[in-house]
């Protein structure tokens, strides 16, 4: 391709979870490939906004729209920052339990038998009420609003980190624990655990904008989280600045499969990110070759 449109760098923001690291170093190798000067940046997943509205940082490569729709359309109706489309993931995010728990609430996953299992999921700390292993408070996820709107006799304590959240997770599962958690989806969870999602009234837009909506008049969000692509963003100024990178960027595009194998290379077998993301570049040389044409 020719030679890249400005030698500033491409900042790239970098979050708290292996999947999303795998994507922005891949991103990143590929427009190194390109002749780009690129830049990792640690971020904050919602509070980046702020840097990707002023031009501060240029690119965020996974948004969710579990967790992540409403920041994402309130910046783009700013006209500074652009959606670079879908990366061809599709996210779920949902309050989770391993299989072996049903034994003990036949209910389930029915979301209005949680409260008659509140005892099951309690501990030391929480009891009477149940205890739910959120994510860290910076992924959003409306959790507690969602506990509170739906009258649920719960506690909700967040994880500190993604790792974390996880390692409880196996320990739980280790000794046959009842656990009550954030899952998601692409992720190692479902290749290694078997286990469901609560089923909570289905999410829509009035669900978390209108109180009328729904089993509680008075309050938003008594439904579950949306389910749906995860998408690129990023500051607006990027196409007339590194239009190579802008479309490279936009046609990136890789599976649930391919990131969810991916994340267990690491997590799970302790291999190094720098070396699945250089494995997977060797193996799909044609495929990012052509984001870059």
């Amino acid at each position: 391709m020719a030679e890249p449109e400005s030698k500033d760098p491409i900042k790239l923001t970098l979050h708290d979870w292996s999947g999303q690291l795998i994507t922005t170093n891949i991103m990143a190798e590929v427009l190194k490939k390109g002749g780009y000067n690129v830049e990792l940046v640690q971020a904050d997943y919602l509070a980046q906004f702020t840097g990707l509205k002023t031009g501060d940082v240029h690119v965020a490569m996974e948004m969710w729209e579990t967790t992540g729709r409403e920041a994402m359309d309130e910046a783009i109706a700013t006209g500074t920052v652009e959606n670079f489309g879908e990366t061809g993931m599709e996210a779920v995010e949902e309050w989770w339990y391993p299989a072996y728990v049903k034994e003990k609430c036949p209910g389930l996953p029915n979301w209005e038998a949680l409260n008659d299992c509140a005892d099951v999921f309690a501990t030391a700390e929480t009891a009477p009420k149940g205890r739910y292993l959120g994510a860290p408070v910076t992924w959003g996820g409306f959790d507690d609003e969602r506990v509170e709107a739906l009258g649920l006799n719960y506690e909700v304590v967040h994880a500190g980190t993604d790792a974390a959240l996880f390692a409880e997770l196996q320990s739980a599962y280790d000794r046959k624990a009842p656990i009550l958690l954030w899952v998601y989806a692409p992720h190692w969870a479902q290749i290694k655990f078997e286990g469901e999602w609560i089923e909570f009234p289905t999410y829509t837009p009035e669900c978390y904008s209108d109180p009328a909506w729904g089993s509680n008049p008075d309050m938003a969000y008594d439904c579950g989280k949306p389910r749906g692509p995860i998408w690129k963003v990023g500051w607006a100024g990027v196409k007339d600045k590194w239009p190579g990178a802008y479309n490279a960027i936009k046609a990136f595009n890789i599976s649930n499969d391919e990131m969810a194998a991916m994340i267990a290379a690491v997590d799970l077998d302790g291999a190094a990110l720098d070396a699945v993301v250089a494995d997977w570049m060797s193996e799909n040389e044609e495929r990012w070759s052509a984001w870059l044409e």
